[in-house]
């Protein structure tokens, strides 16, 4: 899962939020140079990345993407799931999307000095161009895949890849709701067994 998923999957509490945020730039064992809350999403990050890669929903979205982007597949279908998931928000939440980016954008104010490097490097891009609305768009996620490209140098076919989101968004979001749902009660159950983790 990508940005917004992993942060929506945390549950109300900011510093939970914050590690499953940060999840991908906290390597190895430094996850525990975190105060607990954050440490817990961190390794709630892990739990939704492993549970993600190995459930049939989305390795079946993989199979049917590699044909035309090959080792991109993964990712793609990662950004794909943000896109259903932002665009179709109040499937999921009673709190509309820009009231709950906007309560995230100031978590990662208040808590800005536990951001990463590489995270505090772009923070304010992220936040003054509302990164997490733009998913909710086909153009957002045009633009998203053309920022990866630029800073990842990486050779993923822009277009192709809106064009496959814009013919294909049904499909996809059958394979995605029944996926979401029963990873909405696996993130829910992780976080009630692992309570016992206080914030510092």
């Amino acid at each position: 899962m990508n940005y917004l998923a992993h942060i929506f999957l945390s549950g109300p509490d900011r510093q939970i939020r914050l590690g499953n945020f940060i999840g991908d730039a906290v390597k190895g064992n430094s996850y525990n140079d975190y105060p607990s809350a954050i440490r817990k999403g961190i390794l709630l990050h892990r739990a939704i990345d492993d549970y993600t890669d190995h459930h049939p929903a989305f390795i079946e979205c993989v199979r049917r993407l590699k044909p035309c982007f090959g080792r991109y597949s993964s990712i793609l279908a990662d950004i794909y799931f943000d896109y259903l998931l932002a665009s179709r928000f109040q499937e999921f939440s009673e709190v509309p999307l820009k009231r709950f980016t906007r309560n995230f954008y100031w978590t990662m104010i208040l808590y800005r000095h536990r951001l990463p490097a590489r995270i505090k490097r772009f923070m304010w891009h992220f936040i003054g161009t509302g990164r997490l609305d733009k998913y909710a768009s086909v153009g957002g996620i045009r633009n998203s895949l053309e920022i990866m490209v630029r800073v990842g140098r990486i050779e993923l076919p822009v277009e192709r890849a809106v064009d496959y989101l814009a013919t294909h968004e049904e499909e996809l979001w059958v394979d995605f709701k029944p996926f979401f749902g029963s990873l909405q009660l696996y993130c829910a159950d992780w976080i009630a067994t692992h309570q016992s983790a206080k914030g510092k």
